[in-house]
């Protein structure tokens, strides 16, 4: 969906431009997202290849096979990551009926494992896979979102605000059992946070209306993701967080950087 050279294409036949995103954060940080033709792309109901990468789904896990080079220093990322969700959530969600885009939490909550040999790296923890969805470009139907998720000892919640073009702001909050059925509640109130070195601006939301920044992950032009400690359902809780401007993005300087990031093979 960030993809330049879709959108200078015409967003005519988007499995010609598909890509898997890597990026680790941390003294080994690296980035890749090589986007790919039609012609290295292989799907089945169980399987998708893009390029010498591979994912598959096993009616338990979802295995995740990588091997990429990353931009604009080339380095090689290369290992296994399996996601074994703890529940299934069956529901999706609309972001914005018109342009058709969908949100769908698949696991709100799940037991991740990575054993990297480039860089060699393994790591135990949790983590979390969603899907997005929709029938126009992403700046068409929204201004600007933001998005945080944090794990709870009993599940996991999540939190979405973005501002609709069409119509008015949509506020999600949710809060997802071990099987992984979502439970609305009552959005807490906003909670500023201090704009990025690009001057992107972000918030969240807290209980007692204040968060802070635990620790900056991705600032770039129009997007960033950061670690955020706030206040939800009574809990200290620490959040992965995402501010996203689509105004930003849309801008034609803003795409013209996404190359140097973003080869396309």
């Amino acid at each position: 969906m960030f993809s330049p050279y879709y959108a200078w294409a015409g967003r005519r036949d988007p499995q010609n431009h598909c890509a898997v995103n890597v990026v680790l954060y941390g003294p080994r940080a690296r980035w890749a997202m090589t986007e790919r033709g039609r012609g290295a792309v292989a799907r089945e109901s169980r399987n998708l290849a893009i390029g010498p990468s591979a994912l598959s789904w096993d009616g338990d896990a979802l295995t995740i096979r990588i091997d990429e080079v990353s931009a604009p220093v080339p380095r090689r990322i290369r290992g296994t990551i399996r996601v074994t969700p703890m529940g299934l959530n069956p529901r999706a969600f609309t972001l914005e009926e018109k342009g058709g885009h969908i949100w769908r939490p698949i696991a709100p909550r799940s037991h991740v494992e990575v054993d990297l040999g480039a860089p060699a790296l393994n790591w135990r923890g949790d983590g979390y896979f969603d899907m997005n969805a929709g029938g126009e470009p992403l700046e068409d139907g929204f201004s600007r979102w933001t998005w945080s998720r944090a794990a709870l000892s009993d599940g996991a919640t999540i939190l979405y605000d973005s501002e609709r073009r069409r119509t008015g702001p949509l506020s999600i909050a949710l809060r997802f059992d071990t099987s992984g059925h979502a439970h609305e509640f009552a959005p807490p109130p906003r909670a500023p946070l201090p704009k990025t070195l690009w001057r992107l601006s972000r918030e969240t939301r807290s209980e007692d209306g204040a968060a802070r920044i635990a620790r900056n992950f991705e600032d770039t032009p129009f997007y960033s993701r950061s670690l955020v400690s706030t206040k939800l359902l009574g809990r200290e809780l620490d959040c992965v967080h995402e501010s996203l401007s689509l105004d930003r993005f849309a801008q034609p300087h803003v795409r013209l950087m996404l190359p140097f990031r973003m080869p396309r093979w």
